[in-house]
């Protein structure tokens, strides 16, 4: 009959939408591990082929955004179908902006593989890795409509921003005792935010899965550890440099 006809093209419309969101996040995680493998074997070869190779997720973006205003002009859903739609519209961007950042790690990687080493890339190496985490755990609460898994995503925001603030710190403490040290940490620093923020999108993700599922915000706000706005180096009493706050 027509209308169940309707109904199977419409059902198969949103299915699309779930697909494209988790052959994008598949592309951003992979974009990201590879964004800090080469960040710790200091490969600027294949960084430089990491951000040229976002492309493929922009223009996944833009099919989003184009299903989801014909499902909305055509199809004007309700209730949960509404929400399917327009939790894919921001989720779409969240993952596009997601593989931006990792592209901004790669090419801070193509500067830092060509001046000396810091052993604290290993620790924003580390960092790099819970969000990355966060990412693919999200995603797999997405696709799976699972709340529980969501709210354990924005939990783990506030590790990431616990280990940030302590890079941010020892980063600051490299560069006072040696001003040679002060590009590579400068760029490091700049690879660190980009991977914090990558966990803030993550917790965004996670918090569109909870009005996905269940049509609400989360009644609380997510716990945060970033303290690097309030974090001061001085001198330390020995003539050294320590990092305070």
């Amino acid at each position: 009959m027509p209308s169940e006809h309707i109904v199977k093209s419409f059902d198969e419309a949103l299915n699309r939408l779930d697909n494209i969101i988790a052959e994008m996040g598949g592309l951003a995680e992979a974009q990201l591990a590879e964004a800090i493998d080469v960040l710790v074997r200091r490969d600027g070869e294949r960084a430089a082929r990491i951000a040229d190779a976002d492309s493929r997720i922009d223009a996944l973006e833009n099919e989003v955004d184009h299903q989801a205003v014909a499902l909305l002009a055509l199809r004007q859903p309700m209730a949960d179908d509404l929400r399917v739609v327009i939790s894919a519209l921001k989720t779409s961007g969240i993952i596009e902006r997601i593989g931006d950042y990792a592209k901004n790690v790669a090419k801070r990687t193509m500067t830092l593989s060509q001046l000396p080493p810091m052993s604290a890339a290993f620790t924003v190496a580390r960092l790099g890795r819970l969000s990355q985490e966060m990412v693919k755990e999200v995603l797999d609460a997405y696709v799976a409509r699972d709340v529980e898994k969501a709210e354990l995503v924005r939990q783990r925001d506030e590790e990431v921003d616990a280990l940030y603030t302590s890079l941010f710190r020892e980063l600051l403490t490299y560069m006072m005792e040696d001003p040679r040290n002060i590009t590579p940490c400068t760029h490091l620093l700049f690879v660190a935010k980009n991977l914090e923020r990558i966990g803030d999108q993550a917790t965004n993700i996670a918090e569109h899965v909870v009005f996905l599922v269940d049509g609400r915000t989360p009644a609380e706000d997510r716990p945060k550890g970033d303290n690097s706005s309030f974090t001061v180096v001085g001198p330390a009493a020995s003539g050294g440099e320590a990092p305070r706050g």
